[in-house]
C-alpha cells in the first residue's frame, strides 16, 4: 500500500525513522529541503519552536526522527540550540495492556491538564506494521478534543519495531516540545514487552494503567512492571464495574506493600478512574503534583534527570559503537567465514568473536 508522505518530509527521508544511530558528518550550513523545493534553516525553525508554532515542532520532529546521515548534523545542531529552553515540563509515562483505554484516558487527562492552564504534548508510540513498518497512527483519531486544541500538540510515532529508535526519537522530541513551552508531555508506549522499561528511563512520572475482569487480577500485572510505577491505575470504574474496580485497586495496594517502589521516598499507591465519566481524573493529577513538589524538594527530581541523561549518554554510544563496528570493511569481510565456522563446530564462539576483535584492534 502506498502512503502520501506531507510535502514537508526531508528531502529523500524515505522511511527512515531512527532506529541506530549514525555518526555526526562534518556540519553544513544546516538547512533541510522541503519535497516541493522549499529551504528551511535552522534559524526558522529554532524561532518556530520557541514561538510554539505547531507546523515547525512537527517539521522538527520529522528532522530529528531522520535517519539520514545528511540529516544528523542539522538535526543536532538544532537540539544544541534548544536544550537551553528544554527541561521545564513534567514527564509522565503512561503504559497498560492494548484495550486498557489509555488514549481515552489521555484525551480526558489532557484536556483537564489544559483547564488548569497547562500546555500539553502527546508523544504516542504507535506499534508498526512488521511488513511495511507504517504505523496504525490512531491516536490523533480517538483524542478529537485534544488533537483539535490550541493548547496541545499529539505526535503519533511509528515504533518500527526497534526499542532503541523509541529511545532515541522520543528523547529528542521531549526537548523539542519542552523548548517549545509545553509544561506536560504525556509519553504513550505500545503497552507490550520491552518498551515500559525504556519510557520509565525517559520520563519523571510512571502510570500504570489497569482494567479488571481478567480473572485473578494480580496475574494481569507482572511484578516487574508494578516495581516500575508511581501510580497504578484501575480504569473503567463506572456503571457495574465501579466495585470491581475497586477491589482491584485494593488488591493492587496490598501487592504494593511488598515490592520495592519506583522511586525512593515515594509510596507508590493503587487508585481507580472513569475516563467515561471522569472520576478520578482530578486526583491523578494532584498525585502527580504531590509528587512533582516531593521529589523536587529532596533533589529526588534532579537526581533521576541527571541519571537518565547519563544513562542515555551510555546507550547511545554503545550503539555508535556497534554501528561502527558492523560497518567495518575488516568486519564484513570475516564475519560471514567466521559465523560459517562456529556454525560447523569448527572453531569456539569465544575465539571467532576474539578473531573479530584483533582484527579491529579493539
Amino acid at each position: 500500500m502506498n502512503r502520501r508522505k506531507p510535502d514537508w518530509t526531508p528531502e529523500g527521508a524515505g522511511a527512515e525513522f531512527a532506529s541506530s544511530v549514525v555518526s555526526p558528518q562534518e556540519s553544513q550550513s544546516s538547512p533541510y529541503q522541503r519535497k516541493k523545493g522549499r529551504v528551511w534553516d535552522l534559524d526558522t525553525l529554532e524561532e518556530g519552536i520557541k514561538a510554539g508554532t505547531l507546523t515547525h515542532i512537527s517539521k522538527a520532529i520529522t528532522l530529528v526522527e531522520s535517519n539520514s546521515e545528511k540529516h544528523f548534523a542539522a538535526a543536532q545542531e538544532l537540539l544544541t540550540r534548544l536544550l537551553p529552553a528544554a527541561g521545564k515540563s513534567i514527564r509522565i509515562g503512561i503504559t497498560g495492556v492494548p484495550g486498557v483505554g489509555k488514549s481515552s484516558f489521555i484525551e480526558l487527562f489532557g484536556m483537564h491538564l489544559i483547564e488548569q492552564g497547562k500546555k500539553v504534548a502527546v508523544l504516542a508510540i504507535d506499534p508498526s506494521s512488521t511488513l511495511s513498518r507504517g504505523s496504525i497512527l490512531g491516536d490523533k483519531t480517538r483524542m478529537e478534543k485534544l488533537s483539535t486544541h490550541e493548547m496541545s500538540f499529539i505526535r503519533p510515532s511509528p515504533s518500527s519495531g526497534v526499542l532503541g529508535g523509541v529511545a532515541r526519537k522520543t528523547r529528542e522530541s521531549i526537548v523539542i516540545c519542552e523548548a517549545a513551552g509545553f509544561d506536560v508531555i504525556l509519553i504513550e508506549t505500545v503497552g507490550v514487552g520491552q518498551s515500559e522499561t525504556t519510557v520509565r528511563s525517559m520520563v519523571d512520572f510512571f502510570l500504570l494503567m489497569q482494567i479488571t475482569g481478567a480473572g485473578d487480577e494480580l496475574q494481569g500485572i507482572k511484578k516487574g512492571i508494578m516495581e516500575l510505577a508511581d501510580l497504578i491505575v484501575v480504569n473503567k470504574a463506572d456503571g457495574d464495574n465501579i466495585q470491581p474496580a475497586q477491589a482491584a485497586a485494593r488488591e493492587y495496594n496490598n501487592a504494593l506493600h511488598y515490592i520495592r517502589h519506583a522511586t525512593q521516598n515515594w509510596d507508590t499507591k493503587a487508585i481507580t478512574c472513569s475516563s467515561r465519566t471522569g472520576d478520578g481524573i482530578p486526583q491523578i493529577w494532584e498525585i502527580i503534583s504531590e509528587f512533582t513538589q516531593q521529589t523536587t524538594a529532596n533533589g529526588i527530581f534532579k537526581q533521576r534527570r541527571l541519571a537518565q541523561t547519563a544513562q542515555w549518554f551510555e546507550e547511545l554510544l554503545s550503539e555508535a559503537v556497534l554501528s561502527s563496528f558492523y560497518r567495518s570493511s575488516k568486519v564484513i569481510d570475516r564475519l560471514p567465514e567466521l559465523k560459517q565456522r562456529v556454525k560447523e563446530g569448527k572453531i569456539p564462539v569465544a575465539y571467532a568473536v576474539s578473531i573479530l576483535l584483533e582484527d579491529l584492534a579493539l
